[in-house]
C-alpha cells in the first residue's frame, strides 16, 4: 500500500480528502465538462454522493490505490482530485484527475499529475498509464505537459452515458523516461485559426460534419478522391472527432475553409502524411461548388503552406493531382509549387482502373 502523506506540487499540494471538501467537490462535480468526460460521476452530483465516495477511499488505499485532493498550497482549499488506481495485472497503475472549473488554466492538473507520478516512481512503480476521452483536448494537453507519451487509441474502451462505447487516447510514462514536456510536431495555430482577412482556416469540429459530408459527396470532389468513394456518415463523424488528437499527436491537420466575413463553410483543407524524419507532409483540399472560381482555394493553400513552412519543422510540402485536374494544378502553380514528377498508375479509379498522378512540391524558403 502507498503511504498516506501530503505531496508538495509547487503552487498546489496533494492531501487526503476530508469532509470539509464536500461543498467544493459538489460544486466542481456538477460542472458539465466533468459530467461529460467522467461518465461514472452521478448527475446531478449531491453531498450524499460525495459522502459515499469519501467512505470508499480507504478501500481504494487498502487495494493499493490512492485518492487525494488537489489543494491550494496557501489555503488548503479543494481545487480538484487526483488518484492512482490499484495496480493492474502487470503492475502498472493508472492515474486519473479532475479539476474544478474555477481552478483551470493555471497548470493545476499538470502540477498534480506530474507530482503524483514522480512520487509513485519513488515508491517503486515502474509504469503509470493515463487515458483521456477522444474529445478531451484539455486532458490530452495535461498528459503531454506532465511528460506522458502518447501510445495510441483504445477503440471502444470507454462506456458512455448514452450506451455508446467511445475511443480513448492512451498515454504512459515510465520511471526511466525523462519526464520532459511533450510537444506536438504541429503547433497550435495563432489565436486558433489562420486568416488573410478574406479566408479563415479553423480546425474541423463535429459541427462541420454535415457540410463536410455534402462536400465529400459532390461528384467533382469524388472524381479526384482517393479512393473515389463517398465516405459514410460514421467515417465523417470519426474524422471530425479525431481532429484534435491527430493534431496533438502531430499526425495531421484537418481544417475548414470559411468565408471570413460571413463564417460560411466553403471547403476543406488538410495537412497529412506528416513525416518528421523527412520533414515532409502532403496537402489536400476541396472546395464547395458554390464557392469555386473566386480564388478561395489559392488563398487557403497559401495560408496553410506558409504556416507549415514557417511554424513547423517541415522542409517540404507536397501535393498530388490527377493529370486532368487542371483547376488543382492552377492552384498549386499560383501558390509556389513546382511539378516534380509523373507517377504512373498511382491513383485508384472506379471499377479497378488506375490513373497517373503529377507530384508537386514547395520547399521551405
Amino acid at each position: 500500500m502507498f503511504p498516506e502523506e501530503v505531496i508538495p506540487a509547487g503552487a498546489v499540494a496533494l492531501r487526503p480528502l476530508t469532509g470539509d471538501d464536500a461543498a467544493a467537490v459538489v460544486r466542481g462535480c456538477n460542472d458539465p465538462g466533468i459530467a461529460r468526460f467522467v461518465p461514472g460521476i452521478p448527475v446531478p452530483y449531491t453531498e450524499d454522493d460525495f459522502q459515499e465516495f469519501l467512505a470508499s477511499v480507504p478501500g481504494q488505499w487498502e487495494r493499493g490505490g490512492l485518492c487525494l485532493a488537489i489543494a491550494g498550497a496557501a489555503d488548503g482549499g479543494w481545487l480538484g482530485t487526483v488518484s492512482l488506481k490499484p495496480p493492474g495485472p502487470r503492475g502498472s497503475v493508472e492515474i486519473g484527475y479532475l479539476v474544478g472549473p474555477w481552478a483551470r488554466g493555471r497548470g493545476v492538473a499538470t502540477a498534480a499529475v506530474r507530482a503524483l507520478t514522480e512520487w509513485a516512481f519513488d515508491k517503486g512503480v515502474y509504469r503509470v498509464e493515463l487515458v483521456t476521452d477522444l474529445d478531451n483536448a484539455w486532458s490530452q494537453r495535461v498528459a503531454m505537459a506532465a511528460g506522458f507519451q502518447r501510445e495510441g487509441v483504445q477503440r471502444g474502451a470507454a462506456p458512455a452515458r448514452d450506451g455508446r462505447h467511445d475511443d480513448l487516447v492512451a498515454f504512459a510514462r515510465l520511471a526511466v523516461d525523462s519526464g520532459e514536456r511533450q510537444t506536438s510536431y504541429l503547433p497550435d495555430l495563432p489565436g486558433g485559426f489562420l486568416s488573410d482577412g478574406v479566408v479563415r482556416l479553423a480546425p474541423m469540429t463535429l459541427a462541420d460534419a454535415d457540410d463536410y459530408q455534402a462536400l465529400a459527396c459532390d461528384p467533382d470532389v469524388l472524381k479526384y478522391s482517393v479512393p473515389p468513394e463517398p465516405p459514410d456518415r460514421e467515417d465523417t463523424l470519426r474524422r471530425c472527432r479525431y481532429t484534435t488528437t491527430w493534431w496533438l499527436s502531430g499526425e495531421r491537420a484537418e481544417l475548414t475553409i470559411r468565408d471570413e466575413a460571413t463564417g460560411a463553410f466553403t471547403g476543406h483543407i488538410q495537412l497529412m502524411n506528416v513525416n518528421p524524419a523527412l520533414g515532409q507532409a502532403m496537402i489536400g483540399y476541396s472546395l464547395s461548388p458554390a464557392h469555386r472560381g473566386r480564388g478561395i482555394m489559392t488563398r487557403a493553400v497559401t495560408l496553410l503552406v506558409d504556416w507549415a513552412l514557417t511554424a513547423t519543422p517541415l522542409h517540404r510540402v507536397i501535393a498530388g493531382t490527377a493529370v486532368d485536374n487542371h483547376a488543382s494544378q492552377h492552384v498549386l502553380r499560383r501558390t509556389g509549387f513546382t511539378r516534380e514528377a509523373l507517377l504512373k498508375s498511382l491513383l485508384p479509379g472506379p471499377d479497378g482502373t488506375r490513373h497517373d498522378d503529377y507530384q508537386w512540391a514547395r520547399l521551405r524558403p
